[in-house]
């Protein structure tokens, strides 16, 4: 079945509606969550000592917990349902950043943030499934909006950062305040999620280990593994453009651009508000173009407004510069999912399960490199991984879906 014959509309029941809106409010709690720790991390940085190799290896724990526990996703999903597993990963998330936010040493700090991104991928993979879910149930693509409450939430745990920040909380205070609200938000959402196990769909929702094997085994065409590898690839240049904004913007701008310490995480908060409206415009957007003039565009925007941005340094610019990237990266990640998903030869979820997992290694390799260069040439030059990948992504764009014929 084509992504064409496969997304036909279809009015909503009252149960897919509600779980719309619950799976709208996990993906909500997910970005709050990772994005109230953020704008803090240079104090953190500070108080531990941490030169810029050393604070990107250790943020890199991150995203090494997740690649480690990605898979594991299936496995737990098969048998608990994917709105338990995705609730119960959101809290334990809540609770590895609450652990980092209080280590006293660089080592614990990066183990708490490894256990931290284990949950996390469990639940990103999780609530993924079940946002797939009920997309099927309305016959037309919504996933960019799970993708754009995902966004409003991290401006919401931004905000909640900038205010503790002005407020001087202790970091123990606030990040223990943010995993009890957003844990509660969770577990509401549990109960108006899709009801029961619904094994057959979300089977078809994910892949084990044991099955992408099989499927590998058993022979791709070689035409099918090359499109599998670009879509990782634009998966993790949409990953790698968003790190920038994710790990080094309030740094960036505290350090290198003298902003204010309530002044310096409006980069983050640009880029993830940006991302909020590209991804609210990239189901409309998506519809009527086609993925893959959405991803070319977008792509061009987030390039050209990041390259001006550190060419031409200061305060608004370079927000500005962070505000592009969030809009023009907006739907890759997304549309890469989809189209993995939809890939013939694989059954459903082996795609996405792969390119969910995958995409990972740009997060985990991101901060490593951008922490050398910073501390060998500056921490300008190293943040031209955002443009330098936002070209990657409109390279290999050909990869995804053109316009659907109406009708």
């Amino acid at each position: 079945m084509t992504a064409v014959e496969s997304i036909r509309s279809v009015t909503p029941d009252r149960a897919s509606r509600r779980a719309r809106i619950a799976v709208s409010a996990l993906f909500l709690t997910n970005g709050a969550l990772f994005a109230n720790i953020l704008p803090r991390y240079p104090e953190i940085k500070a108080a531990l000592g941490l030169d810029n190799a050393g604070y990107g290896l250790a943020i890199a724990a991150f995203p090494a917990g997740a690649i480690a526990a990605g898979l594991l996703a299936a496995v737990l999903i098969r048998r608990f349902g994917s709105a338990r597993i995705a609730v119960i990963g959101t809290i334990a998330t809540g609770l590895g950043l609450l652990a980092a936010a209080v280590a006293p040493s660089g080592i614990l700090f990066a183990v708490a943030l490894l256990l931290g991104g284990a949950s996390d991928a469990i639940t990103d993979v999780a609530q993924n499934a079940h946002g797939l879910r009920v997309q099927r149930r309305y016959g037309r693509s919504i996933i960019n909006s799970f993708h754009a409450i995902w966004s409003i939430g991290a401006v919401l745990g931004g905000g909640m950062a900038a205010a503790a920040i002005a407020l001087q909380l202790p970091l123990g205070v606030h990040l223990g305040i943010s995993t009890a609200v957003f844990a509660a938000v969770a577990f509401t959402a549990l109960w108006f999620c899709l009801p029961g196990l619904d094994e057959d769909e979300d089977a078809e929702a994910t892949a084990e280990p044991a099955e992408i094997q099989t499927a590998v085994r058993r022979g791709l065409s070689p035409r099918i593994v090359m499109m599998l590898i670009a879509l990782t690839l634009i998966a993790m240049a949409g990953a790698i453009a968003e790190d920038a904004g994710n790990s080094w913007a309030t740094l960036y701008l505290a350090e290198s651009l003298d902003a204010p310490a309530v002044v310096a995480p409006l980069g983050f908060i640009a880029l993830v508000g940006a991302q909020f409206i590209g991804r609210m415009l990239g189901d409309p957007l998506t519809d009527r173009f086609g993925q893959r003039a959405v991803a070319r565009v977008g792509g061009l925007i987030a390039a050209v407004g990041m390259t001006l941005a550190l060419v031409f340094p200061s305060v608004p610019g370079t927000i500005a510069g962070f505000a592009a990237v969030g809009f023009g990266i907006a739907t890759l990640i997304p549309a890469a999912m989809h189209a993995a998903d939809e890939l013939p030869g694989l059954r459903r979820g082996a795609g996405l399960t792969i390119v969910s997992w995958l995409l990972r290694l740009g997060f985990l390799l991101s901060p490593p490199f951008v922490g050398f260069i910073a501390d060998t040439q500056s921490l300008q030059a190293g943040l031209i991984v955002a443009p330098a990948a936002a070209v990657v992504a409109v390279l290999l764009a050909g990869v995804l879906e053109k316009r659907r014929p109406r009708g």
